[in-house]
């Protein structure tokens, strides 16, 4: 049995989004209430299994986040199978593969929810993430694998910083963020064809690849995908995703539509303490976005700060005298300055 069974319902999770969820933006909604899943930002196979060290950054987590699952996206079975092989080596607890991003530099290529109008790739990607978890449970080496030498030290260079970050010989659970269509709504053979593939968990974003995030997502198709995995495969953890602004927002749609549990995606947008139903005062969002701002410093002191701008911003949306704070917190270049704007 995977974690994905252990849960008390309904299931509420942190939505991964590419720019958003990296491993700052998670530990800081862990420390404030931590939500039941949560998943890296998507890195790509091809990418990594071609040597690109960088990209491992994108899988730094902290060990109050577990279970963690990594997301990964691309199309290439070989690179899947190696990535899919690293994620295992750095202790992840499950793999996400994603068949959801409609970004057109992602689905045009026939990655993310451009494998929806390839089912049969997708399957074979379902397929060889699940042969390398288990050849990685019995015991393969990603130098056996012939992983690049660069990517092999790198890990180790990670895994001597961060202890926790290091696999165990044993099977994980395999789940898919995937969309309803790309046009239309095709979930009637679209997710029987996922299921086929002994998935351990399913979320499904109620809006088409074309709708990209535009326009509202149908709850109704998520309700009715629901009585499809619960007919095809009833042992599958289903999720909903799509819209939803508050966590008693969130168990009101888990009742309504029958379904496992939810992700919300940009409700968290500075408001991470969206999974406890908790409302914030204007001092809590101050010492918060701070706080994000020194972890941002801690985990990542390398990073050019301005990828903190946005946080702060959404932080202290709607405050009195937002505009100016808001035009000097987006030309900061730390945490001291961050602290001096809000505090000062």
């Amino acid at each position: 049995m995977s974690f994905w069974n252990e849960f008390s319902h309904p299931i509420i999770g942190l939505s991964p989004m590419d720019d958003v969820t990296d491993a700052v933006n998670r530990k800081l909604v862990s420390l404030i209430h931590k939500p039941d899943t949560l998943m890296t930002e998507f890195v790509n196979v091809e990418g990594l299994s071609r040597g690109a060290t960088k990209m491992l950054t994108g899988f730094y987590y902290d060990h109050i986040e577990r279970p963690i699952i990594a997301q990964i996206y691309g199309t290439e079975l070989d690179s899947f199978y190696a990535v899919a092989l690293i994620c295992c080596e750095l202790g992840f607890d499950g793999i996400d593969i994603n068949m959801g991003c409609p970004a057109k530099k992602v689905a045009h290529r026939g990655a993310g929810a451009g494998l929806i109008s390839t089912p049969d790739h997708a399957q074979k990607i379902i397929s060889i993430v699940k042969k390398a978890i288990e050849d990685y449970a019995n015991g393969k080496t990603l130098a056996e694998a012939n992983i690049r030498n660069k990517i092999c030290n790198e890990i180790q260079v990670m895994q001597k910083k961060f202890p926790h970050m290091k696999g165990k010989r044993k099977s994980i659970p395999v789940s898919v963020k995937t969309r309803v269509g790309c046009d239309s709504d095709c979930t009637n053979s679209w997710i029987p064809s996922l299921l086929e593939c002994g998935i351990d968990a399913l979320t499904l974003h109620g809006r088409t690849l074309k709708q990209g995030y535009t326009g509202l997502a149908d709850w109704d198709i998520i309700g009715k995908s629901a009585q499809i995995v619960k007919n095809h495969s009833p042992h599958t953890i289903f999720l909903g995703n799509g819209d939803i602004q508050t966590k008693s927002e969130a168990i009101e749609k888990t009742n309504q539509y029958a379904i496992d549990g939810v992700l919300i995606g940009r409700a968290s947008f500075g408001n991470p303490w969206v999974f406890s139903g908790y409302i914030p005062t204007e001092e809590d969002r101050k010492k918060t976005a701070l706080m994000h701002s020194q972890l941002f410093e801690s985990i990542f002191p390398e990073s050019p700060f301005f990828i903190m701008r946005k946080h702060l911003g959404w932080y202290i949306k709607d405050f009195v005298g937002a505009k100016e704070m808001r035009n000097k917190l987006m030309l900061s270049n730390s945490a001291a300055e961050v602290e001096a704007i809000i505090f000062g």
